[in-house]
């Protein structure tokens, strides 16, 4: 066998990713044959992947890709088991790789995801594309979970990757950078719901109770009027939707105003965010 040469290592590294020692390692395998290199590595991924499947991925990171163009966006959770993997720049294209893959296919399930031709390289699936950083790094990694939107997007990561918001707005035209200050004051605010509308009646109702009940215990309250009890009440109300509605929330920014008039001001309107953070549950 006629010795392997530095530039078809290169050209498997390249094709592959992996290191390239283990390039090297499997053009001699396979007797300088390209092809046959190519599937050996696969092959060593795969028992990685399979071997590394059961243990447990209690770290990771939120990515997020938005294609203007499109008008399309996904954020992803991907799982891995340590944080310095978490942190790695393999594990962060992965992560990107697959917010990308959402954005542009669409995939709902972890199951069918991972059956998808990836949208980089069609010749393999998405689940060889994660067997390859498994088989670089050695640690179980997973899409945990997984939204796509179509529309007016704007997004935000966290610099750690540990928190992630994508929001959706209708409207003509919207400053990048605006939206993105929104998305951060919903990392930072963590609003339960988008508009006073999507608060589920029962819910109202619940702390409609709860603001009674506490007025009723106060001893201040006994020889007022009952109108004046419900407005009270009713004040109570508005408080809690200013804390944990994002339109009725102050802007971080700026508290003079609410997130709701500043995208008043800008000729747009919210229609939904969501919010991720490593290790909760949707």
């Amino acid at each position: 066998m006629s010795e392997i040469s530095a530039a078809d290592v290169k050209k498997l590294r390249d094709r592959t990713g992996m290191q390239m020692m283990k390039c090297k390692a499997a053009l001699v395998e396979a007797g300088g044959d390209m092809e046959k290199a190519v599937e050996l590595l696969r092959k060593q991924n795969k028992e990685a992947q399979d071997k590394a499947a059961s243990r447990e991925t209690a770290e990771g990171r939120i990515a997020i890709f938005i294609d203007p163009a499109q008008k399309a966006g996904a954020i992803v959770e991907v799982r891995c088991e340590s944080a310095p993997v978490g942190k790695s720049d393999l594990f962060i294209q992965l992560a990107n790789d697959l917010a990308k893959q959402v954005a542009h296919k669409g995939a709902t399930t972890v199951e069918a995801l991972l059956a998808e031709p990836f949208v980089d390289n069609p010749k393999q699936t998405v689940h060889e594309r994660i067997g390859e950083t498994i088989g670089l790094v050695r640690e179980n990694m997973k899409p945990e979970r997984m939204t796509r939107l179509t529309g007016v997007l704007g997004g935000y990561v966290h610099h750690d990757g540990s928190v992630g918001v994508l929001l959706q707005v209708e409207g003509d035209k919207a400053d990048p950078q605006m939206l993105r200050d929104i998305c951060m004051h919903v990392a930072a605010r963590t609003p339960m719901y988008g508009r006073r509308e999507d608060v589920p009646a029962d819910r109202v109702a619940k702390e409609t109770e709860i603001a009674r009940s506490q007025i009723e215990s106060d001893p201040k309250n006994k020889s007022k009027p009952a109108q004046i009890l419900e407005k009270i009440a009713e004040g109570k109300l508005k408080t809690w939707f200013g804390e944990n509605v994002l339109v009725e929330q102050p802007f971080v920014k700026d508290d003079s105003k609410t997130v709701g008039n500043l995208l008043k001001s800008a000729g747009l309107k919210l229609v939904r965010f969501v919010r991720y953070r490593v290790g909760e549950k949707s």
